[in-house]
């Protein structure tokens, strides 16, 4: 058999930084949505204000987000072995807190009685 050469092409695609991550399922697939939201201001429309949303979507069949599941435990046990174990951000903790405590008195304040058949 001949040796014949092949040229590849590789999009490698564009990397960027996802703060947000939504999954969701079907029978057939998993929906892996990783998003970057930024607010921007564009000066050119009176400086309004404006959401700038990019995200890139996978899709993965149930036997390959296993898998990914998998590697991804790994990958992290290896990390905390190296570098230590992950913690929450300490300004993480500060607002998750502070929003407890808002929200509980938006509760305080909005009080809803039950209705009397449901006791």
């Amino acid at each position: 058999m001949a040796e014949e050469k092949i040229n590849m092409n590789i999009n490698d695609g564009e990397a960027f930084y996802a703060h947000e991550l939504s999954i969701n399922f079907n029978p057939l697939q998993f929906v892996l949505d990783f998003k970057s939201v930024t607010p921007r201001v564009d000066p050119r429309s009176n400086n309004q204000a404006s959401i700038y949303m990019k995200h890139n979507v996978i899709l993965v069949d149930p036997y390959h987000a296993r898998r990914v599941h998998e590697l991804l435990g790994t990958v992290l046990k290896k990390y905390e072995k190296e570098f230590g174990k992950i913690e929450k951000p300490s300004a993480l903790k500060v607002l998750e807190k502070k929003s407890k405590k808002e929200a509980a008195k938006i509760n305080e304040t909005e009080k809803i009685e039950t209705p009397s058949y449901i006791s």
